[in-house]
């Protein structure tokens, strides 16, 4: 019925047929309500968001004003000397600069959320540091020798855990936990399967309420903070391509999350990085050939992944490493499957791990010099 009435062409208004226009689909879906155009729109991804953005000139100005995007972490570089310290805006190519002689003599552990968490080895002192607020908050003190740690939420949540596990013997390790607020950490050993090696090479997530630790041999470490349980994945590490076997190839891996999904980036300096997306299902590390518009952050101690960003950013992974004195970001893009600045070699295993990190931008951009 709604079909044959969209076609008529006349109507009868009396006895005398009264023509009428045709009804523009076009038009009738353009004169939808603002209000209500503007709350199914902003439901949408960045991606439908841009789709529907191409139905006509009102939907365009519409998807505009409530498409919403996110925005690339900073690069935080860490001095050797003095309490200068640089951050690096990728999509702006602009560096800005504070001066945070609160931390003094520490090593950057791990960032999320806007939060860094840092240690200073003499003292074994842990905290957790805002560098736009200046915010602090004190840990109980933990020996961090050859192990990682990382964190589930920001400080301030009530969900936040600090998680670390070593080796004690070839085939017990040790995790230890603390909460902000706690007074001491607690640690309990658990056996472990001898292919998961602890290393301060190894890389953390949090996952769905899990940890997840890879290994230098890309072995799995799993652990559950509300079960208390530690367990190996039977899932086989990725496989590597032949000629990844050289200097510091083990050196060279990232990992992140995004949405529940975890994703391991594999570089070699002889050839291009290779992209793996865990297979829960299956159990298997599929590799990838497209991020699908996802945008990869690397860095050795926390990497980031966002889906929503504007432009050029999309489709690649970016490396903690600026050249040309601070106005380009290293990056590979998948895509063309090449480096840019294009160059043979990059050997991410001969960087320092912690001169830099990935952070969450500022809000407020007064707080700078």
């Amino acid at each position: 019925m709604q079909l044959h009435a969209c076609r008529l062409t006349e109507t009868i208004k009396g006895k005398v047929k009264v023509p009428t226009e045709k009804p523009n689909e076009e038009q009738t879906q353009s004169e939808l309500p603002t209000d209500l155009l503007e709350a199914i729109l902003s439901r949408l991804t960045l991606r439908d968001n841009i789709r529907a953005s191409a139905v006509c000139k009102s939907w365009l100005a519409v998807a505009i004003s409530v498409r919403i995007s996110d925005k690339p972490p900073w690069l935080m570089f860490f001095p050797k000397f003095g309490d200068l310290y640089e951050f690096y805006d990728p999509s702006k190519r602009k560096t800005y600069w504070l001066e945070l002689p609160e931390l003094h003599g520490s090593r950057i552990c791990y960032a999320k959320d806007g939060w860094l968490l840092l240690c200073k080895p003499r003292t074994q002192r842990v905290f957790f540091f805002c560098p736009y607020t200046r915010d602090m908050i004190k840990m109980p003190n933990l020996e961090l020798t050859y192990q990682i740690v990382a964190f589930s939420a920001s400080p301030t949540s009530p969900d936040c855990m600090l998680f670390t596990v070593k080796h004690v013997s070839p085939t017990v390790v040790a995790v230890s936990t603390c909460r902000p607020g706690a007074t001491e950490w607690t640690t309990v050993n658990y056996p472990n399967r001898l292919p998961f090696v602890s290393s301060i090479w190894n890389k953390l997530i949090f996952c769905k309420g899990l940890f997840y630790c890879l290994s230098l041999t890309g072995w799995l470490g799993i652990y559950n903070p509300e079960k208390s349980t530690w367990a190996v994945h039977s899932v086989p590490p990725p496989k590597c391509p032949e000629n990844f076997f050289v200097k510091n190839w083990w050196k060279g891996k990232f990992m992140a999350e995004h949405n529940g999904d975890i994703y391991v980036i594999y570089t070699c300096s002889a050839v291009n990085p290779v992209i793996y997306k865990l297979d829960q299902t299956n159990k298997v590390w599929v590799e990838m050939e497209n991020l699908g518009g996802m945008t990869l952050f690397a860095n050795f101690l926390s990497s980031h992944a966002r889906m929503d960003l504007l432009g050029m950013m999309r489709n690649n992974v970016y490396f903690s490493k600026v050249r040309f004195y601070g106005k380009r970001c290293i990056l590979y893009s998948v895509d063309d499957g090449r480096y840019y600045p294009r160059k043979k070699c990059y050997d991410w295993g001969e960087q320092d791990p912690f001169e830099s990190i990935w952070i969450e931008p500022p809000q407020d951009l007064s707080t700078f010099l």
